[in-house]
């Protein structure tokens, strides 16, 4: 039988730590015993309601009247009891950016978001993901094992965002690194942060005298007129908020079809394809766990549930779209599922995301088609946080084969 995970020192259950990544869904049920929302540790001396109900959420998102997203409503924030070194802040502070705004100035920063984002072309994306996970593959191909977080799931966002945000190849590897530290569990995501911040304004300064074709210049042009701060934290949002969710679904597409047998037979058959798994991992693994975080105006109600006027609301993803009350029938090729939010501040990105994975995966069985999980009777391991579910490694191996697989400018890093 296994041990409930522990509870925190009030009493909550706690969405961090070493027993919330080991027993994620346990931690779900415990919060789900206190109704459609529950109280929940989020971090040390940091607490904040969790929804776990589908339905619940749908209802939170769309209700803009009663719900905000700004979190200068943090009335905890506000009052000086959060830790100011609290792990959460990076998240959930306020910024100028249109994770955080609502009405009219969320209206123009989205504006702004979506044109700039629409401009990314499909197939431009294809083929930059196409490259840059053969050039991640020509690193691992004569080595018969790998772990595709580290070598393959974490990079192929990374190396796609920095051209998707203009990065000249000598500031290429300088947000790499700043983002593998963003990224991180550990005491240098601040560092990184700091680091990302630091080149964003670099290139938000070297693209208005060398304007290019990309989400930088696009940011700085469009008619929205966003200032240089504005433009770099909508910058730093779409990339924070696309470099973990976008390989998590990466790597839990591929930890789908290495370990279900139903799906690696259907998708050699050409009886399922890959966006129909990326769809089944999206509900049953939501890369966003807890995050969406609202915050009531005033004191209210919420399918029953009191939410005091100022406390971070948080929707469950992973919870939601597990929830038991939804029909057990609903097929995963439903989209209904909650990993991409809802409503108006629903990811702005998500076709770009589905391109990515979608690429990186087929690119990847491709070239390693015989790739096996190192260990498929257990599921990886989480890494720590409340917001991503995500695999801290995701060991495979595969036979050795010859570079000669991979093209000739993967093998020499080529950008073309």
């Amino acid at each position: 039988m296994t041990t409930p995970p522990p509870l925190s020192t009030s009493g909550c259950p706690m969405l961090h730590g070493a027993a919330f990544a080991a027993q994620p869904n346990a931690v779900y049920e415990q919060l789900r015993a206190q109704g459609p929302a529950g109280w929940a540790e989020i971090a040390p001396r940091v607490h904040a309601l969790v929804v776990t109900s589908h339905r619940a959420a749908v209802t939170l998102v769309n209700d803009t009247n009663t719900y905000s997203k700004d979190s200068r409503l943090w009335a905890d924030l506000a009052a000086g009891r959060v830790p100011q070194d609290s792990p959460v802040l990076g998240m959930m502070a306020w910024r100028p950016s249109v994770l955080y705004t609502d009405g009219d100035e969320h209206a123009r920063l989205r504006w702004a978001m979506d044109d700039c984002i629409d401009r990314i072309s499909p197939h431009w994306l294809r083929e930059i993901t196409r490259r840059n996970a053969q050039k991640l593959i020509a690193r691992i191909i004569a080595h018969g094992q790998a772990d595709l977080m580290a070598d393959f799931a974490d990079m192929v966002p990374m190396l796609d965002f920095a051209e998707i945000l203009g990065c000249p190849p000598d500031m290429t590897d300088q947000m790499v690194r700043a983002c593998q530290d963003l990224i991180s569990a550990g005491p240098e995501a601040a560092k990184g942060a700091a680091n990302f911040a630091g080149l964003l304004y670099q290139l938000i300064q070297l693209r208005r005298a060398q304007p290019g074709q990309d989400l930088t210049t696009w940011m700085i042009n469009h008619a929205a007129a966003l200032s240089d701060d504005e433009i770099l934290n909508q910058l730093f949002c779409v990339t924070g908020a696309g470099l973990i969710p976008t390989a998590a679904a990466t790597a839990w597409t591929l930890y789908l079809l290495l370990r279900d047998d139903t799906y690696a037979g259907n998708l050699a058959a050409g009886t399922v394809t890959v966006r129909r798994a990326l769809d089944k991992a999206l509900w049953e693994r939501a890369p966003m766990a807890n995050f969406s975080v609202h915050f009531a105006r005033h004191d209210t109600y919420l399918h029953g549930i009191h939410v005091p006027g100022g406390v971070p609301v948080l929707i469950s993803h992973a919870a939601t779209n597990t929830d038991p009350a939804l029909p057990q029938d609903r097929g995963y090729d439903s989209r209904a599922h909650l990993a991409w939010s809802a409503g108006p501040h629903r990811c702005p990105a998500t076709s770009q995301a589905t391109t990515i994975v979608q690429t990186a995966v087929e690119t990847i069985l491709d070239q390693l088609w015989d790739m096996k999980l190192t260990d498929d009777n257990t599921d990886p391991p989480l890494r720590n946080g409340p917001f991503h579910q995500c695999p801290q490694t995701l060991p495979v191996t595969f036979g050795r084969k010859s570079p000669d697989r991979v093209p000739a400018t993967a093998l020499a890093g080529g950008t073309a």
